[in-house]
């Protein structure tokens, strides 16, 4: 087998290092060791604008002052322009102290210009509601340093801007864990490329400085990060340079193969955590019920079942009985140990009620641990008082609370797991995606004639641009890559969600993640790692679940102002309860037995404080979202974030693109007319010259049609004369054309616009010639040489099959579509008849369609505009929600809030379908979480209490044993039960699901 991978020209990571065996020992070679790098000795540069220097001595006094500092190694300043250049050691001092040290010596800067800024990615514990992720949000910019800090509560995750001069990771860790948060490092710095690697021969630090240093001075390795306890390394490189291979063969280069390496993968972190969270809060809830069940049967149960009742009733001391000891000391290990913490079970997740509600309180918050620490322990501390009067009282008679605060506990932590298994499955779908990439594949190893010597397996990640992978039926194509050879069909409904499997020919694209059919391809890889498809489209749907839609600050306002509320609301309920008691407004035997006034006002204060929950609140947003965005992913349409989520559903008006949007994008040369003497050789040459270096898809249609004539007329006579000359002066004119110079002759090919620009005189017969062909939806192109129409050609570019329904379709949603085209009108409005779009805007620029799109928005409507190419750039940016068709122009597609990636006009009506549903369950979540805290919290202030007897919280019904008869005797005005935040818990789960 012969592979034909480009011409003998050496290939970073090409064929040079693929015809040697995979990780070859290098015995042979000797390796001369570099020194290690001290920290201390790295560098950076920092630029300043200063002000008010006037003369040569400004710039001396500057130099001198700065020259002084421990850290500084050079100073550059300009006296004309005012710039000042400083080289410093990060370690040894930062920009803030050398800003400071200029206006000190009395000349102000006017700008200073941070030269990096640098990004990672946390995990997030602890949080519970917006008002958690808001006040870690503040915490973190409050921080020096830190640039912009964005909070997701749904993806538990924060991604943090910082100028790395001034501060770090780990402090910003130290800030999140001050903050009351536990927080893990997800990615730091540029994670682009990154190989984890596993070391073996290595057992002191020397042998890990020893490696690297080699590894630092390798050829396109940024980073190298040494873990010697663990024995691995990790490593930041630039794959234009190197791989993940070359790394692992330099390690062993090293000391004459002293040191091994091998590929490490380390475990999903997320999954991982994930796993850990949901164990956690299920062995607490386990934990909690270890103590709370027992506790609830000693004072609900047992008290009813004769001899049972008799013992927890005998009295220990004066009035403090057995039931009393036998409650405190069940509950006091859920109020205490459960409650705070898990670290009994050695997880490093907690709940952090306690820890939580401090953290909270100290940050000027409150979010609902603040509630529960509140209402648990007012019932706590209330029923140790109880217990206390009763061992010193022998007439005293109360009613404790120990088994309301141990059940709430309880009820909240079984809440928190079913809130952590829905949030497992929000992620499913990038989960999904995240698999779709198989963990081996076959390298071919080359000779230097491009044969192959063989074959080895290796994993994925291990896979470098340029290797020629082999590909044979039923396998995945591991990353995307260019087919050399073979021919097959690939099924890439997983990736694009298209049904049909697409035939593949040598020249043609492969996704990574999608499944080979039939035959036997071998791939050139083009892009690896994080820079595949898959991975761009996981990166995007994380970036769109972590951005906070404009709905999120109608939770964001309410949460701010709840948990004070709701504080006061209990305070005021109690002293509600409480005065009028005292006063003796309402009737004595509104009080249960074994109770008085104060505790009655008590009940119902602390009922405020448990029953109220702003977890459902604050998850109404993000989860619908999270879910949403990931959806979207699995259908094939990727949604930018929240913002472009929400606007969606407002869409009014949709404009059309029209090549490569409403048609096919492939158009098709039908027609080619002379109007001059002027040879079809001929004509074909200035035509393909002018139109070679032009990306538009009707210039791209007629240079393969002129190629293809132009060689048939060199085989009629027998020649193989195809040299062109090249056009010089090329020049793009967005919306009509290209001009250029071919040899001597001035060249325009493009519409009759352009032809009017430079006063072409365009005929009657060329105006019949474009006349007939429009009336046909065909576009006409002109060809002038030297002033003079030489020739035309007629492009007809078919209506994509499915546009006349969206387009229907789109009207019953009440969104009237609009085509904006550069296109003539008459084919313009012949492709628009076809489609059913009755408003058709024509001969437009770039520009021009943008100002289309704001005139339309000046009118009040929330416009989309659906496009495919660069010119469709302005006007996606200008739109209110820009669609990519995932086909088209990166440009395009960078531009756009909304990627259809398979290029299929119906997942228009799918986006905007999408975004009405989550909205619409946005706002169905809001109406859960708030009408529960709106009927709830009166209910529990005892609205209905002078009525039914019925309160949300208290004893599960006080029974008296009458030992005078031994009948049990249950309280009618205590038709009490355990009402607490499991409910608004359980609303949080189902918020959850769309």
């Amino acid at each position: 087998m012969n592979i034909n991978v480009g011409d003998n020209k050496m290939e970073l990571n090409g064929r040079d290092d693929l015809k040697r065996p995979l990780l070859e020992p290098s015995d042979s070679v000797c390796v001369t060791i570099p020194e290690p790098v001290d920290k201390l000795e790295k560098k950076r540069t920092v630029m300043f604008k200063i002000g008010n220097i006037k003369c040569a001595s400004c710039v001396t006094s500057i130099e001198s002052v700065l020259g002084e500092i421990n850290g500084v190694e050079s100073v550059s300043v300009s006296p004309i322009h005012g710039h000042a250049a400083i080289e410093y050691v990060p370690k040894l001092v930062n920009p803030k102290i050398i800003k400071e040290t200029i206006e000190d010596a009395g000349f102000p800067v006017k700008e200073f210009s941070e030269q990096q800024i640098a990004v990672c990615r946390l995990r997030i514990k602890g949080m519970a509601c917006t008002s958690c992720s808001e006040s870690l949000e503040r915490a973190l910019k409050f921080l020096d340093g830190v640039k912009k800090a964005v909070v997701g509560l749904a993806l538990e995750e924060a991604k943090v801007h910082f100028d790395p001069n001034v501060t770090d990771s780990d402090r910003i860790i130290e800030a999140i864990e001050d903050a009351g948060f536990g927080a893990d490092l997800i990615s730091s710095g540029n994670e682009a490329n990154k190989v984890h690697l596993k070391l073996e021969g290595v057992s002191s630090v020397e042998d890990m400085n020893t490696i690297k240093s080699y590894l630092e001075s390798a050829i396109g390795v940024n980073h190298v990060e040494m873990d010697l306890e663990e024995k691995r390394a990790t490593v930041n490189y630039d794959p234009d340079f190197t791989g993940p291979r070359s790394i692992i063969e330099a390690v062993q280069e090293v000391a004459h193969g002293s040191y091994k390496a091998s590929l490490y993968i380390p475990p999903r972190q997320r999954e991982t955590e994930q796993h850990h969270e949901i164990n956690n809060y299920r062995n607490q809830f386990l934990l909690s019920c270890m103590f709370s069940v027992p506790l609830f049967i000693s004072s609900m149960v047992l008290p009813m079942l004769p001899p049972f009742g008799d013992w927890l009733e005998y009295k220990i001391y004066n009035m403090f009985t057995v039931g009393l000891l036998l409650r405190w000391v069940l509950c006091t290990p859920v109020q205490f140990i459960v409650g705070r913490s898990i670290t009994i079970l050695s997880f490093d997740v907690s709940i952090r009620f306690y820890k939580g509600s401090y953290h909270a309180l100290r940050l000027k918050s409150a979010n609902m641990d603040v509630l529960v620490a509140m209402g648990t322990n007012a019932a706590y501390f209330y029923s140790v008082y109880v217990a206390i009067k009763s061992l010193s009282s022998d007439t005293f008679k109360g009613q404790d609370f120990f088994e309301t605060s141990a059940m709430l506990i309880s009820f909240i932590l079984l809440g928190k797991y079913l809130e952590v298994l829905a949030k497992g499955k929000t992620s499913d779908a990038l989960a999904k995606l995240t698999d779709l990439a198989p963990d081996s594949a076959c390298l071919l190893i080359l000779d230097d004639d491009g044969n192959v010597v063989s074959e080895v397996a290796i994993s994925t990640q291990l896979i470098q641009r340029n290797d020629i992978i082999k590909i044979i039926p039923g396998e995945k194509v591991p990353v995307d890559g260019i087919v050399t050879d073979g021919q097959s069909y690939v099924n890439e409904s997983m990736i694009t969600g298209e049904a049909q499997p697409i035939a593949k020919k040598p020249g043609d694209k492969v996704i990574g993640g999608t499944m080979n059919e039939n035959g036997c391809l071998l791939v050139k890889a083009t892009h690896v790692g994080s820079e595949t498809a898959l991975s761009q489209i996981v990166q995007l749907v994380e970036a769109a679940q972590l951005a906070r839609a404009p709905i999120q600050k109608i939770a964001d306002r309410i949460s701010r102002f709840f948990v004070p509320a709701i504080v006061l609301t209990a305070f005021i309920t109690w002293l509600g309860w409480l005065i009028p008691g005292v006063i003796g407004i309402y009737p004595k035997h509104w009080i249960p037995k074994g109770m008085d006034k104060f505790e009655l006002a008590l009940q119902f204060g602390i009922s405020v404080l448990v029953v109220a929950c702003p977890c459902a609140l604050g998850l109404a947003t993000p989860t619908a979202v999270m879910v949403a965005t990931g959806k979207g992913a699995s259908l094939g349409v990727l949604i930018k974030g929240g913002n472009a989520l929400e606007k969606a559903h407002k869409v009014k008006a949709i404009v059309f693109d029209k090549t490569g949007t409403l048609t096919v994008g492939k158009p098709e040369v039908v027609n080619v007319m002379l109007f001059s003497s002027v040879s079809m050789e001929d004509f074909c040459d200035v035509a393909i010259a002018a139109e070679a270096n032009s990306q538009h898809p009707i210039a791209k249609a007629f240079l393969e049609h002129a190629r293809k004539l132009r060689q048939k007329i060199e085989s009629n006579r027998q020649s193989n004369n195809q040299h062109v000359t090249e056009a010089k002066d090329f020049e793009v004119h967005p919306g009509t054309g290209v001009s250029g110079k071919v040899g001597d002759k001035i060249v325009l090919v493009g519409n009759k616009r352009l032809m009017q620009t430079y006063n072409v005189t365009v005929g009657p017969e060329i105006e019949g010639y474009i006349s007939e062909h429009e009336q046909q939806a065909r576009t006409c192109v002109l060809v002038s040489i030297d002033g003079k129409i030489a020739g035309a050609f007629a492009v007809t570019d078919p209506v994509k099959p499915e546009a006349k329904n969206v387009i229907l379709y789109l009207r019953s949603m009440g969104i009237s579509s609009i085509m904006v085209t550069g296109d003539n009108w008459a084919t313009a409005t012949a492709i628009a008849t076809e489609v059913g779009i009755e408003k058709v805007i024509a001969e437009t620029d770039p520009i021009g369609k943008a100002d289309r799109i704001k005139d339309l928005q000046m009118r009040g409507l929330t416009v989309a505009m659906v496009g495919d190419g660069i010119n469709d750039s302005p006007a996606l940016v200008a739109a209110d929600v820009g669609m990519a068709i995932g086909a088209g122009t990166d440009v395009a597609i960078e531009a756009a809030d909304i990627v259809l990636i398979k290029s299929n006009l119906e997942d228009v009506v799918t986006a905007i379908d999408l975004s009405r549903k989550t909205i619409s369950r946005i706002w169905l979540n809001y109406v859960w979480a708030l009408g529960y805290n709106i009927l709830g919290v009166p209910v529990a202030a005892g609205i209905l209490y002078p009525f039914t007897g019925v309160s949300l919280i208290g004893s599960l019904g006080y029974f008296k044993i009458q030992k005078e008869d031994i009948a049990i005797a249950p309280n009618p005005h205590d038709g009490t039960f355990s009402g607490n935040s499991i409910f608004n818990c359980i609303l949080s789960v189902i918020n959850m699901e769309m």
